[in-house]
């Protein structure tokens, strides 16, 4: 299978920008402005007035940068447009017609259907499903479109306010604009302060100080295996048919409310994951990473301290992340063959380089998500599949002697909600994952229902290889699932 060339990696980061909520809504605002006033722009007067009214509209942009609104949340964006027709005259009724076709065309054909065509081999007629998605969706992502519409409709609104009136040099209402703005902040500030409150809560401590086990003396195994079933929904893969799977877990120990991180984006759970730690201690905050690197030690950093090696397999832009410690996979390619060759991959990382740690992410059922839904049974179908796939390479580690003494994980980075397989902003069927853990050191036949995080993957993981905590890890040591761990 192919690595990620370096146009794929540079590209999935400039894909980043449009597919990514944040910083979609300004380069969408700005396009479509730019775009309706093509005519003029060899007019001088026009980018002075189009400059003046930018920087009349700037704080509205970043406080709509800065602010999320999630789920519910969004229906609020609704006032401030209201406010906004209230305060000032109607203008440009094109404008805005303009922007909703533009958006609408952008997410439900290029996007859902060309793109998704031309990545992973999707129908040309995607678009027939698509739409209903877009509709639907909840995540943060720039297909929000019950968050994206309210927004881009406001900042057009304004800002054409206000270059219509430098253009015409008559005396800008600055002060209205100035006081708008700062009742925006007011109004998002209490929002969220009130209303935004199902952020999973942060575990206070480092796990070196807090955790009844240290870890670093003596590993428990020779490898450590974790399948990352990436984006794989909990009760969809109740559904499933997925057999072996459920076996392992059935033989293992299950954490059955195991819950994600916040945002629940891949790159930002794929850190938490490997680090042990939350978005704003590792710096990884949206698939959109702007600073390259996590910014703490990951759980291969600890494995190079005591001379053993962890390889990271998965696509191009966990390579934002973790860097060197990723080999790259090509998403380039027909979704139906996408985990059969992460597995064929995964079979030669362990024969060439034998590691002590191999994580594989599984991108087909999350694909499917995306571009076809997650209610559907496109969906289970493929995480049938990725339960075939797992098998055979279970099967073929055992019969090269490498699972005697090897923990299996097998795992999702976040679930998916309804829409378009979205996942962010933790709606339902997003927050808790499927997470079992099987190998001759593990408890059989275990469940534990109480509350745990995906932090707690890194400390386990150096518990199990005899490695020191991740300098800045917080989750404990999942104990519970572990033989003989005093």
């Amino acid at each position: 299978m192919k690595k990620a060339s370096s146009f794929e990696i540079v590209a999935a980061r400039c894909w980043n920008l449009l597919n990514e909520g944040k910083p979609f809504t300004p380069i969408f605002v700005v396009g479509v402005f730019l775009l309706y006033h093509i005519g003029v722009w060899s007019d001088s007067s026009f980018w002075s007035a189009a400059g003046l009214g930018l920087v009349i509209t700037m704080p509205l942009f970043v406080l709509y940068y800065c602010f999320d609104f999630p789920l519910f949340l969004r229906n609020y964006l609704w006032l401030p447009l209201i406010a906004a027709l209230l305060i000032w005259e109607r203008n440009e009724l094109t404008l805005y017609v303009l922007a909703l076709g533009l958006f609408y065309f952008f997410t439900i054909y290029f996007w859902g259907t060309f793109y998704y065509h031309l990545r992973i081999g999707t129908t040309w007629w995607n678009f027939t499903r698509f739409w209903k998605l877009v509709l639907k969706n909840s995540d943060s992502t720039s297909g929000n479109a019950q968050e994206q519409m309210p927004k881009f409709l406001l900042l057009l609104f304004v800002w054409s306010h206000y270059y219509g009136q430098f253009k015409a040099d008559v005396s800008a209402d600055v002060g209205t604009g100035l006081l708008f703005a700062g009742g925006l902040l007011i109004y998002s500030f209490i929002l969220h302060r009130n209303l935004f409150d199902w952020k999973p809560s942060e575990i206070p401590t480092y796990t070196r100080d807090s955790s009844p086990v240290q870890a670093g003396s003596k590993a428990l195994n020779q490898k450590v295996i974790v399948i990352v079933v990436d984006g794989m929904r909990k009760e969809r893969f109740e559904e499933a048919n997925a057999p072996f799977m459920k076996k392992l877990r059935a033989e293992g120990t299950e954490y059955a409310q195991m819950e994600t991180v916040y945002p629940a984006r891949t790159v930002v759970c794929f850190s938490s994951m490997f680090t042990g730690t939350y978005p704003r201690e590792h710096g990884i905050r949206s698939n959109m990473v702007w600073r390259l690197g996590i910014r703490v030690e990951s759980i291969f950093d600890s494995l190079r301290k005591v001379g053993k090696k962890g390889r990271l397999l998965g696509i191009a832009h966990l390579i934002d992340s973790m860097g060197d410690d990723v080999e790259s996979v090509t998403a380039v390619m027909h979704n139906d063959l996408a985990d059969r060759n992460i597995i064929e991959r995964a079979k030669k990382i362990m024969a060439e380089q034998n590691p002590d740690l191999l994580v594989a992410q599984l991108i087909g059922v999350d694909q499917t998500g995306h571009s076809r839904g997650v209610l559907y049974d496109d969906y289970t179908q493929k995480i049938a599949e990725a339960d075939q796939l797992i098998e055979e390479f279970v099967g073929w580690l055992e019969e090269r002697g490498m699972m005697a003494n090897t923990t299996l994980i097998i795992c999702a980075d976040h679930g998916q909600a309804d829409g378009i397989g979205g996942h962010g902003h933790l709606d339902e069927g997003e927050r808790y994952v499927p997470f079992f853990l099987h190998g001759p050191t593990i408890e059989a036949g275990r469940r534990i229902d109480e509350k745990h995080s995906l932090v707690s993957m890194a400390p386990t993981l150096a518990y199990l290889l005899g490695a020191p905590f991740p300098s800045h890890s917080r989750g404990p040591v999942l104990t519970e699932a572990i033989k003989h761990h005093d």
